[in-house]
């Protein structure tokens, strides 16, 4: 069996086990399981985000949970407003909030558009280094400016009583929410897939290898990055919108730059540019945080070990470790 096909059966046992575990939970009636593996797989749908910059255009994100936050933040405000029956505003004309999932992720999602059109335009200019502190640079912008939002909770975030509905289902039931997660997270996969093997992926991926070679094909590449970034910022914000229905809670925290870090950490530790690498590094994350953190406080660096060794020794990740193929790109 040829490495590619190796890749693909592990994806699919991968995506195997990530339904079998909370089915078991719900048949032995163990709702904290579900909602972890409802967390993995909305981390992993960040990750995913992530990795269409970082792995299709080799663009080194450090504030991509700006997104995550604006995502987040839209949901937290679209549900506060239908909580108390008050406008979001009301010129030039009323906008009342809403508890609608969909209206909430497609206002999630023109946000994030928005956001990463307006940072990727500037940060883009730069490369290396420079385009790392820049994104970080907004990440804590964003992050201050939330602290300092005493409208919607400031410092100390903004609690929402009831999680928002969508069409059809009971989204406070644990594996009615967790199926809702898993079902975005499949989709979003299958658009990467295809993503990748579009002509803009692969001009993406030549662009990211030479941008002279792109250049002389008359191809721009900035704008190949520029609508890569905006794609990856609308998943990313999505995520952000599917997490904070989870916790029914936003803070500044989702625009931290530890957890830009952490979405990083999941695509390198799953595998860089691999369909379902996010997945494999967000579910051994919250497996390591669930186990471990229980254990000591500072279970980080048994994180930090496995990050060193997969760096050092798998340079494919744990996808690229199990199916032996090596790094997707240098």
């Amino acid at each position: 069996m040829s490495s590619t096909y190796r890749e693909w059966a592990v994806n699919a046992v991968l995506l195997a086990g990530l339904v079998l575990v909370p089915l078991w939970a719900w048949l032995t009636d163990e709702p904290f399981t579900i909602t972890l593996a409802t967390r993995a797989v909305i981390l992993a749908l960040a990750g995913t985000g992530l990795n269409i910059a970082l792995g299709m255009g080799g663009l080194v994100s450090l504030g991509h949970a700006v997104f995550f936050g604006i995502g987040g933040y839209a949901m937290g405000i679209l549900a506060s407003h239908a909580q108390n029956h008050e406008p979001i505003f009301i010129w030039p004309f009323a906008v009342e909030g809403t508890q609608s999932m969909p209206a909430i992720w497609l206002t999630a999602m023109v946000a994030g558009a928005l956001a990463a059109l307006v940072i990727g335009a500037l940060s883009l200019r730069t490369s290396g280094v420079y385009f790392i502190m820049i994104t970080l640079a907004f990440g804590q912008m964003f992050y201050y400016f939330a602290i300092s939002w005493p409208a919607y909770g400031g410092e100390d975030g903004l609690a929402i009583y009831v999680r928002n509905g969508f069409p059809g289902l009971n989204t406070l039931d644990p594996i009615q929410y967790f199926a809702l997660c898993f079902a975005v997270l499949l989709g979003v996969l299958f658009f990467n897939a295809r993503l990748i093997r579009s002509p803009f992926g692969l001009a993406l991926n030549a662009a990211r290898q030479s941008v002279q070679r792109v250049e002389t094909a008359g191809i721009d590449p900035f704008r190949l990055r520029l609508a890569a970034f905006v794609v990856s910022g609308v998943v990313t914000a999505l995520a952000g919108a599917l997490f904070a229905d989870l916790n029914r809670f936003v803070s500044p925290a989702m625009f931290s730059w530890q957890l830009s870090g952490e979405i990083m950490v999941f695509v390198i530790l799953g595998g860089v540019a691999r369909l379902c690498g996010p997945l494999a590094g967000a579910v051994v994350f919250i497996v390591l945080e669930h186990y471990l953190g229980g254990l000591s406080e500072y279970w980080h660096i048994f994180l930090g070990l496995l990050l060193l060794l997969v760096v050092l020794l798998a340079k494919g990740g744990l996808i690229g470790l199990l199916s032996g193929k090596g790094a997707a790109h240098g």
